[in-house]
């Protein structure tokens, strides 16, 4: 039996609906913009060597990390460790308050996992 137009339109539609659905989870997953992703990366190989071993590493690590922890959640850790370089009151205030404390905590457990993931499994 020969399918109709409108059951191969029907089909193909529901191709692109379950093609769609990995990249959307994916899309979720990369939302860290590409400026970002590559100021980790140089600042990751900075610190790890110049090498294509490091490379591969440093992005396993971000791709872990960003699997883990949202962008946005990101940037607020971020922040507040650059904040809390500074000296004065403001500064004070971003080093001695639980919120800003769990914020760091949720990046570095992230960062932990990805090292695991990404330099003691053997990427």
């Amino acid at each position: 039996m020969i399918p109709t137009l409108v059951e191969r339109l029907a089909l193909g539609a529901a191709a692109l609906m379950l093609l769609a659905t990995p990249l959307a989870a994916a899309e979720l997953e990369n939302d860290y913009p590409t400026e970002t992703r590559a100021d980790y990366i140089f600042g990751c190989m900075a610190a790890n060597g110049q090498s294509r071993e490091s490379l591969s590493r440093c992005s396993c690590s971000l791709d872990a990390l960003a699997a883990i922890l949202p962008y946005d959640k990101y940037v607020q850790a971020s922040t507040v460790l650059s904040m809390r370089q500074g000296v004065g009151a403001r500064a004070n205030e971003f080093k001695s308050t639980k919120v800003f404390d769990d914020k760091v905590a949720d990046l570095r457990r992230a960062q932990a996992e990805a090292e695991i993931r990404c330099y003691r499994g053997g990427a």
